[in-house]
């Protein structure tokens, strides 16, 4: 929350903030994230407008998952663009034309989560030519890259290979 009590209702005032907030729960998708607690760096520039506060700057951050191809923990960082509209409470926009103040304070959580969720990537991977895991034995192909099996047939597929046998005979 950001207390705007400071910023008076005078529109074209403006003053800038930088903190750092502790990140809320389940900020991110299964396989990449902000871990829970960690410090969102925030540098911000609150302007009065006739509606209300316009918040506009960036939030960064760590993120931490695993790669969508072999699975090994990767750390990254994250820079979201924020920019939104908090109108004053008395306010006649609808809820989905603008953010509501709460009195003199902003909530930051929804606008944030939206713009860093959005920011990740769908399918993250520990380097752009992650060759994945061995589908035979899951080995991490990145980490023995001449990896090969002896015997490359699939024993489901044995009893078909006896009909191909006894068929090249008959012909």
């Amino acid at each position: 929350m950001i207390d705007t009590h400071e910023l008076n209702r005078r529109a074209g005032s403006q003053r800038e903030v930088t903190f750092s907030s502790p990140a809320p729960a389940d900020l991110g998708i299964d396989v990449i994230g902000v871990p829970e607690g960690d410090p969102i760096q925030f540098d911000l520039r609150l302007e009065s407008v006739v509606e209300g506060v316009l918040v506009s700057g960036t939030a960064s951050g760590r993120l931490v998952g695993e790669c969508a191809r072999c699975l090994v923990d990767i750390e990254d960082e994250f820079l979201a663009d924020v920019q939104e509209l908090y109108v004053y409470p008395e306010s006649e926009a609808e809820p989905d034309e603008a953010s509501r103040m709460e009195g003199d304070l902003i909530d930051l959580e929804p606008v944030l989560r939206d713009q860093v969720v959005l920011a990740l990537p769908f399918q993250p991977l520990c380097t752009d030519d992650c060759p994945g895991l061995c589908p035979d034995c899951g080995v991490r192909l990145a980490d023995e890259p001449g990896h090969k099996h002896e015997d490359g047939s699939d024993p489901r597929w044995a009893s078909l290979g006896g009909l191909l046998t006894q068929d090249e005979q008959d012909n």
